[in-house]
């Protein structure tokens, strides 16, 4: 084995960024970190990550995988996250870096994900969350926000949620195993977990939400706005700011295999 392949766990502030991806104008997430690794190791070229995020949307648990030459890897592994960390701005931050086998993929291997997305029910903005959570000034009934939310939960068809692209998805089914709101005062923490997610279909799913709570959105409807299929009959798409991917879920290594996946 000519290289070594670690697993990222990655956290940003995506306020200032184009999202995760390297963009044609603008600056991702990906690009600087990509560059971080390459000034220490000249072949690395590309780093490949679990998902992607949209211009203004945050993460705490990205995960991303990079392959490194042995040639080139003169350092102990535990220091791998704080050496490219030095090379990166105060916003992007490699959590961890660990050593894993080399048929480990950051995108295919990925069995889960979770999202949350922070609103602020209050008259006045909370100053510390400005770039944090989604300032809704309009009191929210949240009784029926979570009864609204255990729609979402199971198989379904999330066009009806999800911005268009430019090229049609094979398949607009997804799973959700979660989908619930928690409350602290004014601060409102939707947590949304599932299989795999369309293109701003969390963001769309919350402002659906939001409008139920708002009265705008009656909850009779959320089955039909599913069925439909329609983008232009569910609710708003919520702002980018308040979005965090949470977490990246991976099926742990299976003892039997332990011999076989060994790192040396």
């Amino acid at each position: 084995m000519n290289s070594l392949k670690f697993k990222l766990v990655i956290a940003y502030d995506g306020t200032a960024y184009q999202g995760w991806q390297v963009q044609k104008t603008g600056t991702g997430v990906q690009e600087l970190i990509e560059a971080a690794c390459g000034k220490m190791f000249p072949s690395v070229k590309r780093i490949h990550s679990s998902s992607r995020t949209d211009t203004g949307v945050h993460a705490l648990g990205m995960v991303a995988h990079v392959e490194i030459p042995r040639a080139e890897f003169k350092m102990p592994a535990g220091r791998l996250a704080i050496a490219i960390n030095s090379f990166l701005p105060d916003d992007i931050r490699v959590l961890s870096a660990v050593r894993v086998p080399d048929a480990f993929h950051a995108r295919f291997d990925a069995t889960g994900k979770q999202y949350r997305y922070f609103v602020w029910n209050h008259a006045a903005m909370n100053p510390l969350l400005q770039n944090r959570a989604w300032h809704f000034p309009v009191k929210l009934d949240v009784k029926a926000m979570r009864a609204a939310a255990k729609l979402f939960i199971g198989k379904h068809d999330f066009k009806s949620f999800a911005a268009t692209r430019t090229y049609e998805m094979e398949s607009n089914v997804r799973t959700l195993t979660r989908c619930d709101i928690k409350q602290s005062g004014a601060n409102f923490t939707f947590i949304i977990e599932g299989d795999g997610f369309l293109y701003k279909m969390c963001r769309g799913i919350v402002g659906t939400l939001v409008q139920v709570g708002q009265g705008k959105i009656p909850l009779a409807e959320i089955k039909g706005i599913l069925a439909s299929r329609d983008r232009r009959v569910a609710g708003m798409t919520a702002p980018a700011h308040g979005l965090v991917l949470w977490k990246v879920f991976y099926q742990p290594p299976r003892r039997k295999d332990t011999k076989k996946t060994k790192l040396d």
